[in-house]
């Protein structure tokens, strides 16, 4: 099912889990397997993650500062439907992934139908409040007039590309559960290229501006989910063949039991994606304090930040497939073994990659202006290299919650992620814009930018930290036998 083709991708990732095969910290035959289920999902991270850049790129050079500042102010409230989506579809590959490992596939349709008509249900609100009230939204972070008009004009037209965007991580989960990852990179990856085409034919071409960026992001999500329904239904799709399920799509889709089970793995997920967008709203306020040109370096920042963190995708889901189909056979030492070795896979290569991106910051860095005097440069790139350090610590966060995910085990990395961003990140910024008067110390001045580097490295290292300490606990094991085949849907 999956393929094993030389790319410039894979070859890399599996000649670092070949070296730790060498030195005794992964076995051999786990290192191919792994890096055959993360490497689609990392290209689809790069694709997309690329595309969100080259957004900010596009209309930085199209329109200037103001406009990149009023894309980052709308993109958490975009970020939604991700929130939607990866909570939903974090209950979807637990419950596909443990079904496809017992061979179950008379369960597998509902799952799917299921979650389906979750993330509908719960994503069309968001799109008709975003569509009717996108400046009143945005006026809630800024009160930059031209940062408000660029992130409203951005905002009203993405908001139609909420529900699309969930339906396609739903998709998503539902083929990396069946250990196939090819078909969805070639689904997403596809768009999210086509999504750069269009986007520079609206923003270039047709002179649009945010509003060509925010059609393109809708015109190739709605592309996305045709094309996985497609896959779906008829069990084939071009290019890719044959595939390991069809589904009925005249089933049944409100099974209580099937998604009571979604809600009660995915609400945690749902909560730990909603953790960083929800405190994306109280950072870009903080941020704005330093003014706009910081603002523009800390979005610049973030979606570099946002391309280093692409392993992860394939690393976290990975590790959420593998170990969710041995523990589907009942072979919970198997599974603990995956998720130890996918932890020490994940963290080598981000080593890696970190240390390429901090040694060529600027040069990236420059790519999002066409102006190198531009004070938010050295900013960004300093931003840039605290990101670099960061990142490879949510390597250990991302590949640690990818057993927790797949047993059902789903509130720890909620909180661990809460902690780090409002009990540590969020802190750490606002004292880097205020000072602070400690009874019989005095008065600490302001820590300046120094208060986000800070932030970077703590939101990252406390939710690494609870992760891995609560996989190490093996209490996750437990908690699967709830969900596994042969369960009554919905049984605690």
């Amino acid at each position: 099912m999956v393929r094993r083709l030389p790319n410039p991708v894979r070859l890399p990732i599996l000649w670092i889990g070949l070296a730790l095969a060498r030195l005794g910290l992964i076995e051999r035959e786990r290192a191919r397997r792994t890096t055959d289920l993360a490497w689609p999902r990392v290209v689809t991270g790069l694709a997309r993650m690329s595309k969100s850049a080259v957004d900010v790129a596009m209309v930085g050079v199209a329109v200037g500062t103001a406009a990149i500042a009023g894309v980052g102010f709308a993109t958490p409230f975009w970020g939604l439907a991700f929130v939607i989506g990866g909570g939903v579809a974090g209950g979807t590959i637990a419950l596909v992934s443990q079904r496809f490992g017992a061979e179950a596939f008379d369960e597998l349709g509902q799952a799917i139908r299921s979650s389906v008509v979750l993330v509908v249900v719960l994503s069309l609100p968001f799109t008709v409040v975003f569509w009717l009230y996108p400046e009143e939204f945005v006026s809630l972070i800024t009160d930059d007039p031209e940062a408000i008009v660029h992130g409203a004009a951005y905002l009203g037209v993405v908001a139609f590309a909420i529900p699309f965007a969930g339906l396609n991580l739903i998709g998503s989960r539902t083929f990396v559960g069946m250990d196939d990852a090819w078909t969805p990179m070639v689904v997403r990856a596809g768009g999210a290229v086509a999504n750069i085409g269009l986007n520079a034919v609206l923003i270039f071409g047709f002179e649009l501006g945010v509003t060509g960026a925010a059609l393109g992001t809708v015109l190739a999500n709605v592309a996305v989910t045709a094309t996985f329904a497609l896959a779906l239904v008829t069990g084939w799709l071009p290019g890719v063949g044959t595939l390991p399920v069809r589904i009925d799509p005249f089933g049944s889709y409100f099974d209580g039991g099937t998604i009571r089970d979604l809600v009660t793995i995915g609400l945690p997920v749902m909560g730990t994606n909603l953790v960083w967008t929800f405190a994306e709203f109280p950072m870009l306020w903080i941020v704005g304090g330093f003014g706009q040109g910081t603002v523009a370096a800390y979005v610049i920042a973030r979606r570099i930040w946002g391309l280093m963190n692409t392993p992860g995708w394939g690393f976290g889901l990975a590790s959420s497939s593998l170990v969710g189909q041995e523990l589907g056979t009942g072979d919970e030492t198997t599974a603990e073994e995956y998720g130890r070795e996918i932890v020490r896979f994940a963290v080598a290569v981000y080593l890696v990659s970190a240390g390429i991106v901090f040694a060529f910051a600027e040069p990236i860095t420059l790519a999002f202006t066409d102006d190198p005097a531009d004070p938010a440069v050295p900013i960004a790139v300093t931003l840039v290299h605290a990101a670099c350090l960061a990142v490879i610590l949510q390597g250990v966060s991302s590949s640690a919650a990818g057993p927790l995910n797949a047993s059902g085990d789903t509130r720890w990395p909620f909180y661990s992620q809460a902690l780090g961003m409002f009990g540590a990140a969020i802190p750490l910024a606002y004292l880097g814009t205020t000072s602070l008067t400690v009874p019989g110390l005095g008065t600490i001045p302001a820590l300046g930018l120094w208060g986000l580097y800070l932030a970077f490295l703590a939101e990252t290292a406390v939710p690494a930290t609870i992760n891995y300490y609560r996989f190490s606990t093996g209490r996750w094991k437990a908690i699967s036998r709830t969900y596994r085949p042969g369960t009554t849907p919905g049984d605690d």
